[in-house]
């Protein structure tokens, strides 16, 4: 067990290691960008493919060449050293030297032929080690040391031992300045006369122009790699561009849609497979700019039927309202069931008035006719004017905590103060008689209210709707301050209009917060809430989302305003 989990340590850091190396500040763009372009993908695969067919057909071209010009040479020295052995027995078995100044010159003699003969001036004669001593001999002769360092005793003892006329080894040639050369040195045997025994002749041949040759062809080889290769990455971008431009081109039409212009369409690309998928997608541009033409009008319809039911309703309402407070007013008086029936009836006259006033601003919401009528507003004063009126309709204590926004900004009180009824009248409707908090604060950029109670709370599916229209968490929950339905929609909306967000908070059993969050200005373009979205003594949980951001609503937007002056 314990050296299983020390190979899973092992495999596991070098996981990590591989993963920081992929993690570098240069491969990680790299990295990115390999995973979401299928064209970088396609031409670093073909360019590494492509390298590595270069690669090997390169070695090979390189191998092939160099294997060639070596044995090329090798079979010329070969040559070359039996031609000038042949010439230089020929020239000791035509001498009749007998002494020692006889054989000295009949050695130097056969040297100059052997330098005559052949193609190289690196020649090392001497008398085989072994034979019986001969006075008489001639020293060895040498044209130049290199050649006696470059005779290995491996070679020697092939040549003294061996059966065959020729022995040869490739050597590395040592210049006086330190220089070095490849070469190859063949070995024979010359028979002297007169009792002066066998001598071995060394010949070496100097391959340096070879080794030139070689450099030459490895540079113009890799100078026509790199330039094929430049050429082939060349012609795989050009033919990406081509291949892709249809998908670029598609992606350029969708984006356009998306942005709203309806009129874009894919251009034909001249390709049958590409036009099918252009026709394709043009059609289902065409069909899906009908359809929104279609929930355009639909949209346009209701909102003037609201707008025209809201103002057509107004009448027939007041007069039934007039009658009454006709009724109610009776000096004769009414039998007490009637009398009840008649409060009744002004009561939901007046709901009834107040459903209208709000379908009348959402209209104009989506109809884009709202006017701000700004003022600086000192934000404090605002709310504690607020929760002073509804004070009186709460069984609860409300607080009102300021800890910041006593400095004045510009907006329209009239929404500021609704989005505040608002919310904390909801907190008094499912505050289930627990306290309830608003608090106040600012900093550089921004100013925030949040609403807190302790009340029934909301699950995060009904979180999700709490800003719909005439949306309820219960239905069968009673309403006891005559709510239409339409107060968070109106109270985002009236947000909204001021560059501000409206989020919520809940949780089940525990409570609900709503943050309302406005701008210091028109140039304050983005903010950081100064109020906690989560409650103070509530504890966050990883695993529930609503613990660390809450539920963002989408941002402000700004529109015409007449300042008050």
């Amino acid at each position: 067990m314990t050296t299983s989990r020390s190979r899973f340590s092992i495999a596991l850091r070098r996981l990590r290691l591989r993963w920081t190396r992929w993690s570098h500040p240069v491969l990680g763009p790299f990295r990115a960008r390999w995973r979401r372009s299928l064209m970088v993908r396609m031409m670093t695969i073909t360019g590494l493919v492509t390298g590595f067919i270069v690669l090997i057909a390169g070695v090979f071209i390189l191998t092939s060449i160099g294997s060639d010009l070596y044995t090329s040479r090798k079979d010329q020295a070969l040559q070359d050293s039996a031609r000038a052995t042949l010439a230089a027995q020929r020239q000791i078995d035509a001498s009749d030297a007998s002494d020692r100044s006889g054989l000295s010159v009949l050695a130097t003699s056969v040297r100059r032929v052997v330098q005559d003969a052949s193609s190289s001036q690196l020649v090392y004669i001497r008398r085989e080690p072994g034979q019986a001593p001969f006075p008489e001999a001639p020293p060895p002769s040498l044209t130049t040391n290199m050649l006696l360092d470059a005779v290995s005793p491996e070679l020697a003892a092939a040549v003294t031992e061996g059966t065959d006329p020729q022995h040869w080894q490739s050597v590395t040639f040592v210049e006086d300045d330190g220089t070095t050369a490849p070469g190859i040195v063949v070995g024979s045997t010359l028979a002297f006369p007169a009792g002066a025994g066998t001598y071995d002749l060394f010949i070496g041949y100097n391959l340096a122009d070879t080794q030139a040759t070689l450099s030459f062809v490895q540079r113009t080889l890799l100078i026509t790699a790199a330039a094929m290769m430049a050429f082939i990455g060349i012609l795989v971008w050009i033919m990406s561009r081509i291949l892709f431009r249809p998908l670029r081109a598609a992606a350029a039409a969708s984006r356009r849609i998306a942005a709203g212009e309806s009129d874009a369409r894919m251009p034909q690309q001249n390709d049958e497979h590409f036009d099918v998928l252009s026709e394709g997608f043009n059609d289902m541009a065409d069909t899906l700019q009908a359809r929104i033409g279609e929930l355009d009008q639909l949209s346009e319809m209701q909102q003037r039927f609201v707008s025209d039911v809201s103002h057509e309703l107004r009448t027939p309402l007041t007069t039934i309202r007039l009658a009454s407070e006709v009724l109610q007013n009776s000096p004769e008086g009414l039998p007490p069931g009637q009398q009840r029936a008649v409060e009744v009836l002004g009561t939901q006259v007046e709901r009834f008035e107040l459903l209208l006033g709000d379908l009348l601003e959402i209209s104009r919401y989506d109809a884009g006719r709202v006017t701000l009528e700004t003022e600086p507003t000192n934000l404090v004063a605002l709310v504690e004017e607020v929760v002073e009126h509804l004070r009186p309709l709460s069984e609860s204590a409300i607080e009102v905590r300021a800890l910041g926004g006593y400095a004045p900004i510009e907006v329209d009180p009239r929404r500021i103060r609704r989005i505040i009824a608002n919310l904390v009248g909801n907190a008094i409707e499912h505050g289930e008689g627990g306290d309830i908090l608003v608090k106040i604060d600012s900093n550089a950029a921004a100013i925030a209210i949040s609403v807190c109670d302790r009340g029934v709370g909301m699950t995060t599916e009904d979180l999700e709707h709490v800003f719909d229209r005439f949306w309820r968490a219960d239905p069968s929950r009673k309403r006891t301050l005559g709510g239409t339905g339409l107060g968070l929609a109106i109270a985002q909306e009236d947000a909204a209009v001021h560059g501000g967000i409206l989020e919520a908070w809940s949780r089940p059993g525990v409570g609900s917060n709503f943050r309302l969050t406005l701008p210091r200005g028109e140039h304050v373009t983005s903010y950081v809430s100064p109020l906690p979205l989560l409650p103070d003594g509530v504890e966050v949980d990883d695993g529930d989302p609503q613990s660390t951001g809450g539920w963002l609503r989408r941002p402000g937007r700004r529109i015409r305003k007449d300042k008050r002056r």
